[in-house]
């Protein structure tokens, strides 16, 4: 476990609109504004957070960069001025769209030999033949690194956006080899589009680029690219926003809050497999007797818990580092709201035992008390 001295941690500051990031502050100034309810503590989205209740002192701005290291099935990112690294995100990829895709074709295509009402598949053949037609699981791969980077830039003031641009490999002559890479090329040029409609700087550095930064930084990369470490993907993308903002050359703060997205279940009509009788139910929504699917509840038996499926007048609940299903019975009016949640989240701390800050459980954090009525 590596050991960074001094104070890694800081807590991002909302003005009192609750919408305009600010400037971070450290966790004993935040915990003295909260105490002289000069702010009010709130989480969005696994990040503790604080809103002032009154006008900011200053409207510095500093240097931020949010830089992305991208990845087939884990990817790093990393929020950082000259002075100091707020955060680490490893975050996993979405991969299951396109077997979702797949499956809901076959449905499709086993409702039509049933000769069982289904939309016509006209319009579906013609967009195929778009040229600037992204598919699914491209769209959705990209579009995560959207959301992770608005919901970055949501919570400091970022100015610029690093990102490493991955290439595919092409083959001199193979044709049929080399078409096959466009999806990966159409879903880059509308992620950067996208990117540069934030109204941010946006930096490209090749693959090479990053390892000759890692070298000149003296940083080492972990073959374990699933690994739960600095050393997998936050290494490059650190590398990257240093290029970028510069600053000392030894990372500050190399804890990790792991992120996994919560895969909703939409727009299907029914289970795959009938039940006894032949009879298929009802699958897949976004809501659960009232609440948003993945909302963060507290409940009094299963504690802090987000919300999935319904069976008859009960839902279940689901650990919010894990996503293990706590229980499939409990009733929506034992469960309290507290925030509204799209993804599983822990942290991995690698700084000194005993400092302050993101080192700790976020589910010890959220049990708090007041953190819970401060959020609801």
């Amino acid at each position: 476990m590596d050991v960074q001295p001094g104070n890694s941690v800081f807590v991002p500051v909302m003005d009192r609109d609750g919408k305009t990031p600010l400037m971070p502050t450290t966790p004993s100034r935040a915990r003295r504004w909260i105490k002289s309810g000069e702010a009010t503590p709130f989480f969005k989205k696994g990040v503790f957070c604080v809103r002032l209740n009154r006008a900011p002192s200053g409207q510095a701005r500093q240097l931020i960069v949010a830089a992305a290291d991208p990845g087939s099935k884990r990817e790093g990112f990393t929020v950082k001025s000259k002075a100091h690294t707020y955060l680490n995100v490893h975050a996993e990829a979405v991969t299951w769209v396109k077997d979702a895709v797949e499956t809901r074709s076959d449905m499709r295509r086993g409702r039509r030999f049933r000769n069982t009402p289904c939309r016509k598949p006209g319009p579906a053949s013609a967009m195929m033949r778009t040229s600037k037609r992204i598919p699914p699981s491209t769209k959705a791969r990209w579009g995560w690194k959207l959301r992770v980077f608005n919901w970055l830039s949501a919570l400091f003031p970022v100015t610029d956006v690093g990102v490493e641009d991955i290439q595919a490999t092409t083959r001199k002559g193979k044709r049929k080899w080399n078409r096959s890479f466009s999806p990966l090329q159409v879903g880059k040029d509308w992620f950067y589009a996208e990117i540069r409609r934030m109204g941010v700087t946006l930096h490209l550095r090749a693959g090479f680029e990053t390892k000759a930064l890692r070298d000149q930084l003296g940083l080492k990369k972990t073959s374990r690219k699933l690994a739960e470490t600095f050393a997998a993907h936050c290494v490059d993308s650190w590398a990257i926003a240093w290029d970028i903002v510069g600053g000392n050359e030894v990372p500050d703060n190399r804890d990790l809050l792991c992120i996994q997205p919560i895969r909703l279940h939409r727009r299907q009509l029914h289970r795959l497999q009938p039940q006894k009788g032949g009879e298929r139910l009802s699958y897949g929504s976004t809501r659960s007797h009232g609440f948003k699917r993945g909302s963060l509840v507290r409940h009094a038996k299963w504690g802090l818990a987000y919300v999935g499926g319904v069976l008859k007048d009960r839902m279940s609940l689901h650990h919010i580092e894990s996503g293990k299903r706590l229980t499939q019975k409990a009733k929506p009016a034992d469960c309290r709201f507290l925030t509204y949640n799209i993804w599983k989240f822990h942290v991995v701390a690698h700084t000194r035992k005993g400092e302050a800050g993101m080192g700790r459980s976020m589910t010890a954090a959220l049990s708090l008390p007041g953190v819970s009525r401060a959020i609801g």
